[in-house]
C-alpha cells in the first residue's frame, strides 16, 4: 500500500525578472523545468537560461500564458488582448470542416415551453410569457472524439440548446457537467491539445486515457473538481434522454429598471439520471457504435418524446458575496442544497432532422446569442467563449453569411446593414446600406427601448494578466463530489482512474496525479495507487489555499442519491428459443408495456422463433447482433431443448454473463436454468422467475442495478 508523506516542495522565492502582479512566486524545489505557481494554483514553467521564449506568431514573447487580460482580479476581458485572441484565433482554425470539438453530435428539433414566468426579473419574452412554446434545435456530443467516433466512449458531453424566440435566437451552450476544466479561455487550446489524440502517432481517438492529456491535469490543479466528475459514471450516459444540462457559467438576468439578478441554468430529465458500466460502454460500442444516435432517433420516430425540465438557480450580488467560492469560477458549482433549482419550463423533443448534414452539423451555436434581458457575467471562460465560437465559424462554415443556413436563420424578422461576403444568399438591393441617412430615414435603426442593452456592471482596478486569489481553491470542492458520492459510485471513480493512469507511460505523471488525488481524499490517493501497484511513498501536491474538509454533503452531486429513476422509456432485451412458452412471451409483453417500456426480442436466428402453441414470434436481433448489453434489463426464455442448444453457443453464454456481471435483473423461466448455470449466474435478488406472470420481473428491473452484486463480480479497490 502506498503511503502519504508531507510534500517538501513549498519553499518560496520570487520569479527572477517576473512582472507578474501579484503573483505568489511559490517555486516547486527540485524541478528542472522552474515551475512557479501563480495566485490561482497555475502552474507557470519558465523558460531555462538560453532556453526558447514562448513568443506570439509576430515574435513578441509572452509574459503569461494562462491568464487573459482583464480589468482588475475579477473584471470583464479585454479586446486588446492580443496575445489571447492570436491563441484562440489559430486554435478555432485548425480542423476544417469538421468541429475542433464536440464533432460527434446527433440532434433533435422541438420545442420549449414556460411554465413559471421569470418578467419580473428580466424582460426576456421566453422566460416572461407562460404558456408560450418557442422553437428550439438541441445538439448532444462528445467532446474529444471525432465524427466518426464511438457514442460510449468516457467523455463530457455537449447540450447546446437553440432557441428561435420572438426577439432573435437565444443559445444556451453548456455540457452535461455543471462545471469545466478550466477557469480562464486562455487555457482551451491546450486543454483539447491535451487530450486530442497525440500528434506523432494519431492515437487514441476519443480518450482520455494516454500520456499527454493526464501531464496537462497533473499540471494544472485548476481540472481536479473537474477530472472527479470526468471520472464519474456521468461521463458514461444510458441515453442522452438521461441525462442533465448545464449552461455552466452565471448569467445575468435583467428586468426593464436595468436590476441584475445571476442565473444558472440547469436541465432535468424527465426520464431520471442513468450510466452503463464501464465494461458495458466498452462492449456497446463494439456493439454498436451509433447507440446513443439511434436510441434519440428511435425514441421520437416511436412517438416516446424526450423532455427535460429547465430550473434556474437565482442569486444576487449579495448572495454571491457570501459563498465560500467564486461563482465566476467555471470550476466551481453552486449545490442545490445552498441556492435551490426553481422549475420554470420544459423542453420537449419531437421532430428529428430531415438531414443531419444540413442541420445536425451545420447548426452553429454562439455564446454570444442573447436576447434582450439576458446577458453575461464576467466569467473570463464565458467572456472567452464569445469570441471563440463566432470565430470558429468562418473556417468550419466557410463564410460570415452562416447565420443565413436555414438551422441557424432567426425566426422572428431581422434586418441589419451587413451586406455581400462568400455565399451569400439574399438578393438585397437596398441603396442605403449604412447608417445614419437621409436618403433612406425609414431603413433599420437601433431601438433604446426593445434593443439589447449590456448591464451597466461599475468596473475598476489595474489592467493585468492574472487569476483572482478567490479562483485558487481547486481541491475543496472536488473533494465535496467525491464524499458526496453513493459507495458504488465512489468505487467507479477509483476504477476510472485506475484504468485511465494505468494507460499512462510516465510515472512522473502518475506519481504527480496521486498527489492530487490524496489532497482531494487520502484514501482515494491510496485506493488509486494501490491499483496501479505504486508501493512508493505519495507527495501531496501544495495547495494554492488550504483544501476544506467541512463542506457539507451534498446528495444533490450524486446520480443514485437522487433515487430510482423511472423504467419509463428503457429496453428489455429477451433471448427466446424455439418451443418456448408462447404463455410467458405475452406475459412479459403485457408487462413491459405496462411501464411504458420496449421489448426486443432477440432469437437464435433473424428469422425469429416457433413457441409452444405453433405461432411464429418475429426477432428484432439476432444473437450476436443483440448482445445483452443493449438493454437495461434481460429475460431468458426457453424451452428444455433450446437451451441445450445454447449451451452450446458462447455468445448465448456471454449474453447471460454480461447481463449478470452488469448488475441488470434477469428474468428467466424454469427450463433456462442450465444455460444461468453455465453463465456463472447466482441466485440474488435480481434474478427472477418468469411463467405466466412477469410482473415481479418488471417490478424488481424498475428498481435499478443489483448494486449489492458488484462486489461479487468486479474487483473494488
Amino acid at each position: 500500500m502506498a503511503r502519504t508523506t508531507k510534500s517538501d516542495s513549498n519553499a518560496t522565492g520570487k520569479q527572477a525578472g517576473s512582472d507578474r502582479s501579484g503573483g505568489s512566486g511559490k517555486a516547486a524545489t527540485g524541478d528542472p523545468t522552474q515551475v512557479f505557481v501563480g495566485t490561482g494554483g497555475e502552474r507557470h514553467q519558465v523558460a531555462a537560461p538560453g532556453g526558447p521564449v514562448l513568443t506570439t506568431n509576430a515574435g513578441t514573447p509572452i509574459s503569461d500564458d494562462h491568464n487573459s487580460l482583464r480589468a482588475g482580479p475579477r473584471g470583464g476581458l479585454l479586446l486588446e488582448d492580443f496575445v489571447l485572441r492570436e491563441k484562440i484565433f489559430h486554435f478555432d482554425h485548425e480542423r476544417i470542416p469538421e468541429r475542433v470539438v464536440h464533432a460527434r453530435g446527433l440532434a433533435a428539433h422541438g420545442y420549449f415551453e414556460l411554465t413559471d414566468s421569470l418578467a419580473d426579473l428580466t424582460t426576456a419574452l421566453v422566460l416572461g410569457e407562460v404558456g408560450e412554446k418557442t422553437p428550439v434545435f438541441a445538439r448532444f456530443s462528445t467532446v474529444a472524439g471525432n465524427k466518426g467516433s464511438a457514442d460510449l466512449a468516457r467523455d463530457v458531453r455537449g447540450f447546446a440548446v437553440k432557441f428561435y424566440t420572438k426577439q432573435g435566437n437565444w443559445d444556451l451552450v453548456g455540457n452535461n457537467i455543471p462545471v469545466f476544466f478550466i477557469q480562464d479561455a486562455m487555457k482551451f487550446p491546450d486543454l483539447v491539445h491535451a487530450v486530442k489524440e497525440e500528434p506523432d502517432r494519431g492515437f487514441p481517438q476519443a480518450a482520455s486515457a494516454h500520456d499527454t492529456f493526464w501531464d496537462w491535469i497533473a499540471m494544472t490543479p485548476e481540472a481536479m473538481h473537474m477530472v472527479m466528475w470526468q471520472m464519474s459514471d456521468r461521463t458514461i450516459p444510458r441515453s442522452v434522454r438521461m441525462m442533465q444540462g448545464f449552461g455552466v457559467h452565471s448569467f445575468r438576468l435583467v428586468d426593464a429598471a436595468g436590476k441584475s439578478t445571476f442565473v444558472k441554468f440547469h436541465w432535468m430529465p424527465k426520464l431520471g439520471l442513468q450510466s452503463v458500466c464501464w465494461d458495458e460502454a466498452v462492449k456497446i460500442n463494439g456493439a454498436d457504435a451509433d447507440y446513443h444516435r439511434r436510441d434519440l432517433y428511435n425514441a421520437i420516430e416511436a412517438g416516446d418524446f424526450p423532455e427535460w425540465e429547465l430550473a434556474v438557480q437565482l442569486f444576487s450580488e449579495e448572495d454571491a458575496a457570501g459563498f465560500d467560492f467564486d461563482h465566476l469560477d467555471a470550476t466551481k458549482l453552486i449545490p442545490e442544497e445552498v441556492v435551490p433549482l426553481r422549475v420554470i419550463g420544459r423542453m420537449v423533443l419531437d421532430r428529428n432532422p430531415a438531414n443531419v448534414h444540413a442541420e445536425t452539423e451545420q447548426v452553429a451555436f454562439c455564446t454570444q446569442n442573447l436576447v434582450p434581458g439576458i446577458d453575461f457575467s464576467d466569467d473570463p471562460l464565458l467572456q472567452g467563449r464569445n469570441f471563440s465560437y463566432l470565430d470558429t465559424q468562418l473556417s468550419r462554415l466557410g463564410s460570415t453569411n452562416f447565420n443565413q443556413i436555414p438551422i441557424n436563420a432567426p425566426k422572428c424578422p431581422f434586418a441589419n446593414m451587413q451586406r455581400d461576403g462568400h455565399m451569400q444568399t439574399l438578393v438585397q438591393p437596398q441603396r442605403v446600406t449604412y447608417t445614419p441617412s437621409l436618403l433612406d430615414p425609414a431603413g433599420p435603426r437601433e431601438s433604446h427601448d426593445a434593443g439589447f442593452r449590456s448591464f451597466r456592471t461599475p468596473l475598476e482596478g489595474t489592467k493585468q494578466r492574472d487569476r483572482s486569489p478567490t479562483f485558487a481553491d481547486h481541491y475543496s470542492q472536488a473533494r465535496q463530489f467525491f464524499l458526496s458520492q453513493t459507495e458504488p459510485e465512489q468505487d467507479h471513480i477509483v476504477a476510472a482512474l485506475i484504468f485511465e493512469l494505468s494507460k499512462v507511460e510516465a510515472a512522473i505523471v502518475r506519481e504527480t496525479m496521486l498527489g492530487h488525488l490524496v489532497v482531494i481524499d487520502e484514501d482515494l490517493g491510496e485506493r488509486v495507487a494501490a491499483g496501479l501497484g505504486h508501493d512508493g511513498a505519495i507527495v501531496p501536491a501544495t495547495p494554492a489555499v488550504p483544501t476544506r474538509a467541512n463542506l457539507p454533503l451534498a446528495p444533490s452531486l450524486s446520480m443514485l442519491a437522487r433515487g430510482v429513476p423511472p423504467f419509463t422509456g428503457r429496453q428489455v432485451g429477451a433471448l427466446v428459443t424455439d418451443g418456448a412458452s408462447a404463455a410467458a412471451v405475452a406475459s412479459l409483453k403485457k408487462a413491459v408495456a405496462g411501464v411504458s417500456a420496449m421489448l426486443k426480442i432477440v432469437c437464435p436466428t433473424v428469422g425469429g422463433v416457433t413457441l409452444d402453441d405453433g405461432s411464429k414470434l418475429k426477432a428484432d436481433h439476432q444473437l450476436a447482433g443483440g448482445p445483452s448489453v443493449l438493454f437495461d434489463a434481460v429475460a431468458v426464455i426457453a424451452s428444455d431443448n433450446g437451451a441445450g442448444a445454447l449451451l452450446a453457443e458462447s455468445a448465448a453464454v456471454a449474453w447471460v454473463h454480461d447481463a449478470f456481471a452488469h448488475l441488470k435483473v434477469i428474468g428467466a423461466t424454469a427450463q433456462a436454468g442450465p444455460l444461468l448455470d453455465a453463465a456463472g449466474v447466482e441466485p440474488d435478488e435480481g434474478v427472477v422467475g418468469i411463467g405466466k406472470d412477469a410482473a415481479a420481473f418488471i417490478t424488481a428491473a424498475a428498481a435499478g442495478r443489483i448494486w449489492a452484486r458488484e462486489p461479487d463480480v468486479r474487483t473494488v479497490y
